[in-house]
């Protein structure tokens, strides 16, 4: 297999009520892939399916355990997908509103790396 990464992108995101890691993680995954246009896979690359390419996310966010894997990666629509979610992030004091479902009075704040790898030989 001789894979090559094709795409690096980053993001962010933050869940201003409920101090939900995962919604956060789903913000940061959602913000860097809106940045992404795969079209040189398809007409440069002549990958067939987007399904074939390996999409490799790395969040950053505090209570990375808590991080609800399935739910991130179904934020990305096609390709092979892992998440490794790990400590970082950032929290940042703000409202407490117990209405808004609030635990604390911060805001969660997540950062993603999302990197897309091609097996060039199955092109």
């Amino acid at each position: 297999m001789a894979e090559r990464r094709f795409v690096v992108e980053w993001g962010t995101g933050a869940d201003l009520h409920g101090q939900d890691p995962t919604k956060a993680a789903c913000r940061a995954v959602q913000d860097a892939i809106s940045r992404s246009c795969l079209c040189g896979l398809v007409e440069i690359l002549h990958l067939q399916d987007l399904n074939d390419m390996r999409v490799e996310v790395l969040v950053a966010v505090p209570m990375p355990e808590q991080v609800q894997v399935d739910v991130v990666l179904s934020v990305i629509p096609f390709g092979r997908k892992t998440l490794q979610a790990v400590s970082g992030g950032m929290r940042a004091p703000s409202l407490y509103q117990p209405e808004l479902g609030d635990q604390s009075p911060d805001i969660i704040v997540a950062n993603a790396a999302v990197t897309v790898w091609v097996d060039q030989e199955e092109l």
